[in-house]
């Protein structure tokens, strides 16, 4: 799977509009790079993202890749609209969230299609928690931990899929999954950065008891780590403007970076990758410029010292596991 794989919300046009010249350019530029695992979901532009995915790894049926999309959303009939969730998609669609038997056994049927890909490697139950559904999460869990798993669990023993999981921005949901199922793998967005560590606690020492890897989503925390603090655009923390606080570290996260002629991307992107349970970190790419800096970033080499100074300013746990030296590939 790679260290480094591609996450496929910003070709959903998250936040602002993207034309497919610029998305496959975008993707075509990853691949070349030798990226060869890429994610995505029916959510990311109401299935624009599965589309232009799709069409670049059908231009690749011999070459060895890895994909992962999600269920748990629906995707129905409703006119067009200028902006959806966040998403600037032309897709005249919207979600209907559906963790059902029935349902996941639809999205997957429908995702290989919009894919126009006859396999999908891993399966993510998407966006299970209170974050999302607020009163209504017990009800989705519910129906997720019962027919939703069943029906992923069908299809790996069919081999449809070859592995299966949590897709969520919660650590606390997939944790609390694990009691309910033989689960592969969990994506987890924004929760193990260089501004949030929590998943320390409980949640990635219980994927290592398990043998559950992990891929990390979100290394930028929804932007704020690429962009920084000085920049001309608004920098996101979890999908909305980013709040005083949070920049504020970022403050201070810079000033460290800057002592070793380090960039907050490159710290950002690498910090997650020296848990053992993570296996991949899956940053978005709006740009092409953007795809060129976190290749410059994922080479960037760091020295230990960078690590233990965040460790002493109390920016990262002191039982965070730390990156080794060397260049990260």
């Amino acid at each position: 799977m790679g260290k480094f794989g591609f996450g496929g919300a910003p070709i959903g046009n998250l936040y602002r509009t993207m034309d497919d010249s610029t998305a496959q350019d975008i993707l075509q530029s990853a691949w070349c790079a030798g990226i060869r695992y890429y994610d995505t979901a029916p959510h990311y532009g109401q299935g624009l993202s599965e589309r232009r995915v799709g069409d670049l790894l059908r231009q690749h049926p011999e070459q060895p890749y890895v994909l992962s999309t999600k269920v748990g959303r629906l995707l129905k009939p409703a006119g067009y609209a200028e902006a959806r969730h966040g998403f600037r998609s032309a897709m005249p669609f919207d979600i209907h969230y559906d963790y059902s038997y029935d349902g996941v056994m639809r999205s997957f049927e429908d995702s290989l299609q919009r894919l126009g890909l006859d396999r999908i490697d891993m399966l993510f139950m998407h966006d299970l928690g209170a974050l999302t559904h607020g009163s209504d999460n017990e009800r989705y869990f519910s129906a997720g931990m019962d027919g939703g798993y069943r029906a992923m669990h069908s299809l790996r023993e069919q081999d449809m899929v070859k592995a299966i999981g949590l897709g969520a921005n919660e650590s606390e949901v997939c944790e609390l999954a694990l009691a309910y199922g033989d689960w592969d793998c969990f994506l987890l967005a924004g929760r193990y950065t260089l501004l949030e560590q929590d998943a320390l606690d409980s949640f990635l020492p219980t994927c290592e008891k398990r043998g559950c890897f992990v891929v990390i989503g979100g290394p930028y925390n929804s932007g704020v780590l690429a962009l920084g603090s000085q920049s001309e655009r608004e920098p996101h923390y979890n999908y909305r403007p980013a709040p005083a606080t949070v920049i504020g570290k970022v403050r201070a996260l810079e000033r460290i970076c800057a002592e070793f002629t380090v960039p907050l991307g490159a710290a950002a992107l690498q910090f997650p990758l020296a848990h053992p349970a993570v296996e991949s970190v899956i940053p978005g790419m709006a740009s092409v410029a953007e795809l060129e800096s976190f290749l410059c970033w994922a080479q960037t080499d760091i020295s230990a010292d960078l690590w233990m100074s965040l460790q002493d300013a109390g920016l990262l746990r002191t039982d965070a596991p730390l990156p080794a030296s060397d260049t990260a590939s």
